[in-house]
């Protein structure tokens, strides 16, 4: 009798608008597995900080209402009818609020915060406990899933992922400006890599892939490949 595969959790990490959510979830639906874009997590908490007043007038934040608010706080995922994952905020879609460009301009800050990144981490591993998952975000294979069996580090560079970036929100019927864009995305690399708590980094053991000047069949492929090896060999 043939037994089922061993089911395997995949990281994949990069930088802002790298295309790591694109790659993932077009893998979850190939192999059947659960998609957690925890980079939606860290946007939802900053979206409830904008709502509630913890983010200052002079863009600090009031770190105590929102540490004691986090247990109010409770982020899951609908799959709708076009196949397509939102976020739902305290039982209300934000999928769309999640995504403009003054979330993303505060969303590193909030992620900074250490009991943010304490409480997200501890429901990102909870949502892998029984693994079939690809969760893709900034310290997946570093911090939250350390023992992954496929970590993947995705990269471009900062005027391709500002493109990319720009195009989406012109796709959202949005009129944004390239140059905020592109600021937008440097200063979020720099506050992702220098942040005291787990920083962007490259897991010793992720298989490098800048994708500047791929296709998506092509590096849909390129993950399909290296998704199919390391199920091999966790299965032995």
């Amino acid at each position: 009798m043939n037994t089922p595969d061993k089911k395997i959790i995949i990281a994949i990490d990069g930088f802002s608008s790298s295309g790591k959510s694109t790659m993932a979830k077009s893998l979850a639906r190939r192999v059947g597995y659960r998609y957690v874009d925890t980079g939606a997590m860290y946007r939802a908490v900053t979206l409830y900080a904008m709502r509630h007043g913890y983010i200052l007038p002079d863009g600090t934040v009031n770190d105590a209402a929102l540490i004691a608010a986090l247990p109010d706080i409770s982020i899951t995922f609908s799959i709708e009818p076009d196949g397509s994952q939102h976020t739902v905020l305290n039982g209300m879609d934000v999928e769309r609020e999640i995504r403009s460009m003054e979330v993303s301009d505060k969303v590193s800050t909030i992620s900074a915060i250490p009991a943010v990144r304490h409480d997200l981490v501890a429901k990102q591993q909870a949502f892998g406990s029984e693994k079939g998952i690809v969760m893709d975000g900034r310290d997946i294979g570093t911090t939250v899933f350390p023992k992954a069996e496929l970590k993947i580090f995705l990269n471009a560079t900062a005027d391709t992922r500002a493109r990319r970036r720009y195009n989406e929100l012109l796709e959202k019927g949005e009129n944004p400006v390239f140059a905020e864009v592109l600021a937008n995305v440097e200063k979020r690399d720099y506050l992702d890599r220098t942040r005291a708590q787990s920083p962007l980094r490259r897991a010793d053991d992720a298989i490098d892939l800048d994708n500047s000047s791929m296709t998506l069949e092509e590096q849909n492929r390129w993950l399909m490949e290296r998704f199919e090896a390391a199920l091999k060999k966790a299965n032995g």
